[in-house]
C-alpha cells in the first residue's frame, strides 16, 4: 500500500500580539475623517443615523451574549465598527427604525448565531445593508437621488452610478472625477468621502492593521474590469477612474472587504478575493439591476473564502517515512 502524504501546517495557537480592541479602535479613528465630511455634508440627521446605528449594533451585541450565556463583550469595540460601516453605507435620512432593524439583523444573524466574533462568515454591515436593500417596501428609502433630494450641496446632486445605469458614460459629463474623488458626489453618509476613506485605508494599512494585498487587488479588479467593458463601448460604460472613485468601492476595497472573520488568512487567497471582489463589483454595476455592486460582490466573495483559504504558496509536506527516521533518531538520543 503506498504511503500517503502528510500536509504540515503552522499551528492556529501562535498568538501575534494583537488585539481586537486595537483593531476596532484604530479602525474607529482612521474614519474619524470620512464620519467629519458626512457631518458637514448633512448635518444632524447624518449624526443621528450614525448613533442610532452604533447603539444598536452594540445594544444587539450585548442582548444576544447575554441570551446566548456569553460574556459581554461590546468594549471590544467590533460591534461598534461594524454599526459606524453600516451607517456610512447608508442615506443620511434613513429612517431610524430602519437603521435599527439593519443593526440588530446583522449583528444577532450575522455575527452571533454563527457564534460571535471570529465565526461569523460574512461581514454583520454588510448583512444588515443587504436586508434594506432586498426588502421591497424600502428600497426606495436607499435611492440616493430619491433620498436626498432636498438637499442642495453645491454640487450634482444625481447619484453618478444611476446616472451611468440610466444614460451610459455619455451621459456623465456633469460629473468631474477630481470633484468626485474630493467627495462632492451623492452616496452614502462616508462612503462618498473618498479622499477621507483612502486616507483612513493608508492608515490602517501603515499600522499593519490591514494587510495591503487585498485592497490593492479589489482596486486592481475594478480597474481590469472596467477597462476592459470601456474599451468594448466607451460610450455605454464608463472608463476605471469613474468606477473607482464613485459609490461604495474606496470604503468597500479598506473597510469592508477586509473583515477579519469573512476575509481569507493567507496571501494568495487575498490576492484572489481582492481581485474577484472588484471585478464582480462592475459586473454588477454593468449587468444587474443595482447601481452599485460592492456589498453583493463582497458577501458572495466571502462564500468562497474556505476554498480561498486552502491556496498556499508554499505547503510543508512530509512524508511517512521521514517521521519513522525522525522518532528512531529520538529514541536513540534519549538512550545515549
Amino acid at each position: 500500500m503506498k504511503a500517503a502524504d502528510l500536509t504540515v501546517s503552522t499551528g492556529s495557537h501562535w498568538h501575534s500580539g494583537a488585539r481586537i480592541t486595537d483593531f476596532s479602535y484604530n479602525t474607529l479613528l482612521a474614519l474619524v475623517p470620512a464620519i467629519a465630511m458626512g457631518l458637514y455634508h448633512y448635518g444632524i440627521s447624518a449624526a443621528g443615523v450614525i448613533g442610532t446605528a452604533m447603539a444598536s449594533a452594540m445594544i444587539a451585541e450585548a442582548l444576544m451574549q447575554k441570551l446566548l450565556g456569553k460574556p459581554v463583550s461590546i468594549a471590544d469595540g467590533s460591534a461598534a465598527v461594524s454599526g459606524l460601516l453600516l451607517a456610512l453605507l447608508l442615506p443620511a435620512n434613513t429612517p431610524a427604525y430602519m437603521v435599527v432593524v439593519a443593526a440588530v439583523i446583522g449583528i444577532a444573524i450575522g455575527k452571533q448565531c454563527f457564534g460571535g466574533l471570529g465565526a461569523n462568515p460574512l461581514s454583520p454591515a454588510l448583512v444588515g445593508w443587504a436586508v434594506l436593500r432586498i426588502t421591497k417596501p424600502w428600497v426606495g428609502y436607499l435611492d440616493f437621488d430619491l433620498a436626498l433630494i432636498n438637499y442642495d450641496l453645491g454640487f450634482s446632486m444625481q447619484y453618478p452610478l444611476a446616472v451611468l445605469k440610466a444614460s451610459g458614460a455619455s451621459g456623465l459629463h456633469d460629473f468631474n472625477t477630481w470633484n468626485m474623488f474630493l467627495g462632492n458626489q451623492t452616496g452614502g453618509i462616508g462612503a462618498s468621502a473618498i479622499v477621507c476613506v483612502l486616507g483612513g485605508g493608508l492608515y490602517m494599512v501603515a499600522r499593519g492593521l490591514v494587510r495591503w494585498e487585498i485592497p490593492l487587488c479589489f482596486l486592481l479588479g475594478v480597474f481590469i474590469a472596467s477597462s476592459l467593458f470601456h474599451l468594448v463601448d466607451s460610450a455605454a460604460y464608463a472608463g476605471p477612474l469613474f468606477h473607482i472613485v464613485t459609490g461604495n468601492v474606496m470604503i468597500g476595497a479598506f473597510f469592508l472587504s477586509t473583515d477579519n472573520s469573512s476575509a481569507p488568512i493567507n496571501r494568495w487567497g487575498m490576492v484572489a478575493f481582492g481581485l474577484f471582489c472588484g471585478m464582480i463589483t462592475v459586473v454588477l454595476r454593468v449587468w444587474s439591476v443595482y447601481p452599485d455592486g460592492v456589498v453583493f460582490a463582497c458577501l458572495l466573495m466571502s462564500l468562497f473564502v474556505p476554498l480561498l483559504d486552502k491556496l498556499r504558496s508554499s505547503p510543508i509536506v512530509v512524508r511517512p517515512a521521514t517521521i519513522q527516521i525522525t522518532k528512531k533518531a529520538q529514541r536513540e538520543g534519549a538512550s545515549s
